[in-house]
C-alpha cells in the first residue's frame, strides 16, 4: 500500500506506541512494526520507527537525567552494535514475507511469555549479555525490535524496577541513534519517510506526556499485562496473514 494514502493513520499508531513506551518503559517498536506493516511498506516503517524511538527516549532522559546509570549496559551495547550491520542486510535480502512472519512468531513468543509470567532461571554474571546483545542487534537493525532480548534479559539479571525503566532508554537512544544513521547511509531516509517523521512529531510529544500520567497513576504489572497480550494477538495475525 502507497504511504501517501493514510498518513494519519501512519502517525495514530506513532502517538499509540509511543504512549506505551512512556508508560511503561518500552514496546513502541512492538506495537508500532506489525501495525505499521499492515498499511505501508517495511523499508518504510523500519527507518520511522527508528527514527521515532530515538525521539522518544531522549524525550525520557531528559526528563530522568539525573538517575541515568550505564553500570551493567556497556556489553549489551557492544554486543548490539556489532549484530546492527548483520540486521541491515538481513532487511535487503529477506522477502519481506519471511520478515513478516519472523517478526509475527517474536511477537507471539514474547507476548505469550509476558501473559504467563513464567519464572526463568536468575543470571547471576554478564557472561551472556554479549548474545542477547548481538541478537538485539540484528532484529533491531532489521526490523528494530531489539527490545524483546534486552528485556529479557535485564529480567533473567532480576535488574530493580527504577534501574529498569530509565537505562532501558540509555540504553535505546545510543543503540537506536546507531540505527538511524546506518538507515540512512543504506539509503532507508527517503523523502516520505522524512515526511511522515515531521508529521508526527506533535503526535509523539503527546503520546510521551500521556503515557508519563499513565505511568504514575496505573499499576505497571496490570498495563504490562495488557500490552502483551495485544502483542500476542497481533503476532498471531502475522503468523497466519
Amino acid at each position: 500500500m502507497e504511504t501517501e494514502v493514510s498518513p494519519w493513520l501512519i502517525v495514530s499508531i506513532l502517538f499509540l506506541s509511543t504512549l506505551v513506551r512512556s508508560a511503561v518503559g518500552f514496546g513502541d517498536a512492538l506495537v508500532a512494526m506489525p501495525l505499521l506493516v499492515l498499511v505501508t511498506e517495511l523499508r518504510i516503517a523500519t527507518p520511522l520507527v527508528a527514527l521515532m524511538g530515538v525521539t522518544t527516549a531522549l524525550t525520557v532522559l531528559l526528563q530522568q537525567w539525573s538517575t541515568l546509570s550505564f553500570r551493567g549496559m556497556w556489553r549489551l551495547i557492544g554486543a548490539t552494535l556489532i549484530g546492527i550491520p548483520f540486521g541491515l542486510v538481513l532487511i535487503h535480502i529477506a522477502p519481506e514475507r519471511l520478515a513478516k512472519l519472523i517478526l509475527g512468531i517474536l511477537l507471539m513468543l514474547y507476548g505469550l511469555y509476558g501473559v504467563g509470567g513464567f519464572s526463568l532461571p536468575q543470571l547471576r554474571d554478564e557472561k551472556w549479555a554479549g548474545m542477547f546483545g548481538f541478537t538485539a542487534g540484528i532484529l533491531g537493525g532489521a526490523y528494530n525490535t531489539n527490545g524483546p532480548p534486552i528485556i529479557m534479559y535485564g529480567t533473567l539479571r532480576r535488574w530493580p524496577p527504577d534501574y529498569y525503566h530509565i537505562n532501558l532508554q540509555g540504553y535505546f537512544f545510543l543503540t537506536n541513534c546507531l540505527v538511524v544513521v546506518s538507515h540512512g547511509l543504506t539509503g532507508l531516509w527517503t523523502e516520505p519517510v522524512i515526511g511522515l517523521y515531521l508529521a508526527s512529531l506533535p503526535a509523539i510529544g503527546v503520546g510521551v506526556i500521556l503515557g508519563s500520567m499513565i505511568h504514575k497513576q496505573i499499576p505497571a504489572a496490570t498495563f504490562e499485562k495488557l500490552i502483551y497480550g495485544l502483542l500476542a494477538t497481533i503476532g498471531l495475525l502475522f503468523i497466519f496473514k
